[in-house]
């Protein structure tokens, strides 16, 4: 029998929960809280990115629904995809037909089980930490269970029975498989800077230092791109371009199958910038301050910290949005061929350095402060002046265009004339 009495016992609010009943309801608590946010915010993003593309382009999105700012629009569109017709090709794999949809969102909510969002909150039953399972390998589950949303587009393509979907799923798998192990590389800089990877310390580190974003500036860049590409947002959607494959591996996906990938795409934004909140800005830390992360925690902090998690993260999906409706979409030689030529090796070429210099301030007695981070702030800059200005130029990620200059052109144009006269003559 479940002794109730636990829950009614007051105990230090600074110390953590010990009462095995009394975890298991504040976890459940949490639970259902964190994924009811989670999935009101993954369809409020839908008209958010609606009234940010409109604001761009200079209209007014959507209105009717919900009065002037048409705030019921994602009720509206979840009451006609649940009132649609399911079609099912005739030729599709039944089973993974059905199943490749929830695959696709469940690993971006998962995700969410050990992201900090908050200071701990004082109770009468004790310190509750604002994390669904604060794993001590929380870094490790992330990389896990995100690698697994590819297996719900790799199976909605193939089990659709149709070309389409088909090139869709083999254009993400190539993709994400590419982009995953520069995205994985990037998170190495941090563990080695943190020395954990219990996310909750990560978040730690930051706070007694400067923010990864700035200590670790090139593995950020690198992220975000990478980030960028695991979602297959804008400029990296080549798996669902709909000017060349109709809509992708959903080509076949109607009513709430179809819903499920769209609602999984925002889920991921929503996961991604969390990620890099945590990893990059300090997670839930109130910048220029110490004053959050010492105790006595209390309700204000954390209402404070919780805001401030919300609004880096909420940053960074804007930032996501902003660039699908600024920037066009890349070729894929050019898709492949910046996750090859140039993320991994970026990525492996800053881990060695990184290790390097923090072994050499080690030996020298520098220790983690203020002289640290600036030494590290230093040596990012330098490198990416060093990437974006001396070595790429167009010449790894060929452009579109071309820059070459019009005698040149003149001389490439006079050496084809001539190649083509000559095996004109051999023939």
């Amino acid at each position: 029998m479940i002794p109730v009495h636990a829950l009614l016992q007051v105990v230090d609010r600074q110390a953590p929960i010990t009462g095995y009943t009394t975890y298991i309801v504040f976890s459940i608590i949490k639970l259902i809280i964190v994924f009811t946010i989670y999935m009101l915010s993954a369809a409020l993003l839908t008209l958010a990115e609606r009234k940010i593309s409109a604001w761009i382009q200079g209209r007014h999105g959507p209105n009717r629904v919900g009065g002037r700012g048409g705030w019921l629009q994602p009720a509206a569109d979840g009451v006609k995809n649940f009132m649609k017709e399911e079609t099912e090709p005739g030729n599709a794999s039944h089973p993974l037909f059905s199943i490749a949809p929830a695959l696709s969102f469940v690993p971006a909510m998962l995700v969410w089980c050990v992201i900090p969002f908050g200071s701990p909150l004082p109770t009468p039953w004790g310190r509750v930490d604002l994390v669904v399972a604060d794993l001590p390998v929380g870094f490790l589950f992330i990389l896990a269970i995100a690698s697994l949303g590819v297996y719900g587009i790799v199976l909605a393509g193939w089990a659709s029975n149709n070309k389409y979907s088909f090139l869709g799923g083999l254009r993400s798998s190539a993709q994400m498989v590419s982009y995953e192990v520069a995205l994985g590389m990037s998170t190495i800089p941090i563990i080695l800077l943190a020395g954990n990877v219990t996310m909750s310390e990560i978040i730690r580190q930051q706070s007694h230092s400067m923010w990864n974003v700035l200590n670790l500036t090139t593995a950020f860049v690198v992220f975000f791109v990478a980030a960028l590409a695991e979602n297959n947002r804008v400029p990296f959607d080549l798996p669902e371009a709909e000017s060349e494959l109709i809509a992708g591996y959903h080509t076949e996906y109607s009513a709430m199958k179809f819903s499920l990938f769209f609602i999984a795409e925002y889920a991921n934004m929503v996961t991604a910038g969390a990620l890099m909140a945590t990893l990059f800005l300090g997670g839930w830390d109130i910048p220029f301050t110490g004053w959050d992360n010492a105790a006595p925690y209390t309700v204000l902090k954390t209402i404070l910290t919780l805001g401030c998690f919300l609004t880096k993260t909420g940053f960074f999906v804007f930032v996501f949005i902003w660039i699908r409706w600024t920037l066009p979409r890349f070729r894929y030689d050019q898709l492949m061929s910046l996750g090859w030529r140039v993320m991994l090796p970026v990525a492996l070429g800053y881990i060695a350095l990184l290790a390097t210099t923090l072994l050499v301030l080690q030996a020298i007695g520098i220790n983690p402060g203020p002289v640290h981070s600036f030494i590290l702030l230093m040596e990012n800059i330098c490198v990416l002046l060093v990437l974006f200005v001396m070595v790429d130029e167009g010449r790894i990620v060929s452009p579109a265009y071309g820059r070459a200059q019009q005698a040149r052109i003149v001389r490439l144009r006079a050496r084809s004339a001539s190649r083509a006269v000559t095996e004109g003559a051999g023939k």
